[in-house]
């Protein structure tokens, strides 16, 4: 049970550096400037504001999962 666990968690890790996606809108603008990076620093802030709920929503179901298993 715990190598799952220890393989879904190293998997949605690795998903965050893979997923440097952009809203419509800010990836028009940002290509129409041709500041690369500018761009790559949009990209980078998109990627940490996206992780940073599924690590705290993780940690909770992590606290609750040890408490209901004692």
């Amino acid at each position: 049970m715990k190598k799952v666990v220890f393989l879904i968690l190293f998997i949605l890790l690795l998903l965050p550096s893979e997923a440097n996606a952009q809203c419509a809108m800010c990836r028009a603008v940002l290509e129409s400037e041709g500041n690369v990076e500018t761009a790559e620093g949009i990209n980078n802030g998109i990627v940490y504001l996206m992780a940073i709920p599924y690590v705290l929503v993780g940690g909770l179901f992590f606290f609750v999962y040890r408490k209901m298993r004692k």
